[in-house]
């Protein structure tokens, strides 16, 4: 059974979400598709969404799948025991359950759950 329900997004981290934002959507010409305030927007990229984060919502160092699923609590001990090393939460956030973790090779995923 697969602990990933849908990948939810991926995430780029900016330090000026109103610059970044212009540029996905003057530049590259997508569709913003929700937006909150100075800390998140999240584009239509062809069905894969693309979101900027900065300040607080910038979870990770650099970009980083986020991958849907049911309880963030209990993927992340079943990760964990695989092998990933946790970097952050689990957490509440201003949308969705998540948390950080590292792959065996050390690269950033998220995994979140709706609230």
């Amino acid at each position: 059974m697969s602990l990933v329900k849908k990948v939810g997004m991926v995430i780029h981290p900016v330090e000026d979400l109103d610059a970044a934002a212009a540029f996905y959507a003057d530049a590259l010409g997508l569709e913003e598709k929700f937006r909150d305030g100075d800390r998140f927007a999240a584009f239509d990229a062809g069905g894969v969404t693309v979101a900027l984060a900065a300040g607080d919502e910038a979870v990770a160092e650099s970009t980083a799948i986020s991958f849907k699923v049911d309880d963030v609590a209990a993927a992340t001990e079943r990760l964990q025991a695989a092998g990933a090393k946790l970097l952050r939460g689990p957490e509440e956030g201003p949308h969705e359950m998540r948390a950080v973790l590292a792959d065996l090779s050390g690269n950033a995923f998220i995994v979140y759950a709706e609230r």
